[in-house]
């Protein structure tokens, strides 16, 4: 009986993941590139500020 409930569960879950198109920061792409270029400035902006 659990098996058969958890079987739906998981079945319901992964179809709703499925519809989900929203894209994450974190995903790999441009996105993530712009991300990486932001956070490396502001380090070296730091870096500058510090010496």
């Amino acid at each position: 009986m659990t098996k058969t409930i958890e079987k739906r569960w998981m079945t319901n879950l992964m179809a709703e993941v499925a519809k989900c198109d929203t894209q994450m920061p974190w995903a790999r792409g441009a996105r993530r590139q712009e991300m990486i270029a932001r956070r490396k400035a502001a380090e070296a902006t730091q870096a500058k500020a510090a010496a």
